[in-house]
């Protein structure tokens, strides 16, 4: 019984200390975007859809855009197509578009919404291609410092996007699930990496928060140090990690998409691990959070926001 009273009190106390953050964020977007690493962990994706559950209770306006990277690359290599990645970007042939079709809008995009229905989550799956939500470009090739040119082949840049479909979806208490496969104005499918699309919708819909979750804890200053976690950051210490080479492979695209995403107009970009069952709560609900906070400039948080985050 006395278990069960502290339980108690300390259910009520942390209550208390989010919902000053509950008031803040009611009626909010974040745009939330999970790695495709996630979704290979069937406990893990479903500790993170519990946790985008209860933003969604609590009044916020969630899209979530879910990217497949792992998956895709398993079946392409199954069928006898290589896999191919060009800084942190994927080249995309023909037989890949038909695989990555599959994999995101019928495989990853599916067992998320079969999750939010077990949650009561009222969730809809769409894609970039649904009601012109993104319309992108095939991207030219590439010639890179070694002198190489890249076709990155069936691999879209992003011309626009078009957020009709996902406002009226939020307008009446629904959830996007989105999968970041596109196509040019002509219909030609096109792949584009997920956080690039979770970035330019967070733009357009002048998100809160724009959420990454990866398999770090943050943005490293050693890539070698998993405990190097940089609390806070802005634009020009971003490029000062990438100039330095902090920022490798994978990440280079993340960085690209959080630069992008906050001179869009998002005010915020969280990095935080999904390994955590609790890392997106943590983030929104308390001071301290659990990752990388990334703004426009660090002058603009409060002295108080500065203590926290780095404490």
């Amino acid at each position: 019984m006395i278990k069960h009273r502290a339980d108690q009190a300390l259910a009520v106390r942390s209550l208390r200390s989010a919902a000053p953050y509950i008031r803040m964020y009611k009626g909010k977007t974040f745009v939330i975007k999970a790695g495709g690493a996630v979704f290979g962990d069937a406990e893990a994706t479903r500790a993170l859809i519990e946790q985008i559950a209860i933003l969604h209770y609590f009044g916020v306006r969630v899209v979530f855009v879910h990217g497949g990277g792992p998956q895709l690359t398993e079946l392409t290599e199954a069928l006898g197509v290589p896999t191919r990645m060009v800084q942190g970007r994927r080249i995309t042939d023909q037989r890949s578009i038909d695989v990555t079709a599959m994999v995101l809008n019928g495989l990853i995009n599916t067992r998320v919404l079969g999750i939010c229905r077990d949650l009561n989550i009222d969730a809809v799956g769409v894609s970039g291609v649904d009601a012109g939500l993104v319309t992108a470009h095939r991207r030219p090739a590439v010639k890179m410092d070694n002198g190489e040119t890249v076709d990155f082949g069936f691999v879209g840049d992003i011309d626009s996007v078009d957020t009709t479909v996902l406002r009226k979806l939020l307008d009446n208490g629904l959830m996007p699930v989105v999968s970041p496969l596109s196509a040019d104005a002509g219909g030609t499918l096109l792949n584009i990496n997920a956080d690039t699309v979770a970035a330019a919708v967070g733009a357009a819909l002048a998100a809160e928060k724009l959420i990454l979750c990866t398999g770090a804890p943050g943005i490293l200053e050693r890539v070698e140090d998993p405990t190097s976690v940089i609390s806070y950051t802005d634009l020009r210490g971003l490029k000062r990690l990438r100039d330095d080479g902090s920022i490798q492979d994978g990440m280079l695209p993340k960085a690209k998409a959080i630069e992008d995403a906050i001179r869009g107009g998002v005010r915020r970009v969280h990095v935080i691990a999904y390994t955590s069952p609790e890392s997106i709560l943590a983030e929104v609900f308390t001071n301290e959070g659990t990752g990388t906070l990334i703004v426009a400039d660090i002058n603009a948080l409060s002295v108080a926001e500065q203590q926290a985050q780095g404490a």
